[in-house]
């Protein structure tokens, strides 16, 4: 059987998870409109700007104290799913 202690944090959790889905509905939109804006495929991975991205993401978590592993590996997949998007979304939008 499960704590209550354990239930409770669980769910709390499901409660932040829903936040990051509208977070992410919310970043869905704004590539969106990148993609509107980007004239051809081959300027969807902007090397520098990931390179920028992910140094101040580190930045940002040692000064917030969150272990920088886990916000680099979280926004590696992010970047690398919003780029799969934008290759499959090009041209329609």
């Amino acid at each position: 059987m499960v704590n209550k202690n354990i239930l409770k944090i669980r769910s709390k959790l499901d409660k932040l998870d829903n936040e990051f889905l509208k977070i992410i509905k919310k970043r869905t939109m704004l590539v969106d409109l990148v993609i509107k804006n980007k004239k051809f495929k081959k300027d969807i991975i902007d090397r520098k700007r990931i390179s920028i991205i992910l140094k101040n993401i580190s930045k940002k978590s040692r000064q917030n104290n969150i272990d920088p592993k886990i916000t680099q590996r979280i926004w590696k997949s992010m970047i690398k799913a919003f780029i799969d998007y934008e290759f499959r979304n090009f041209g329609k939008k």
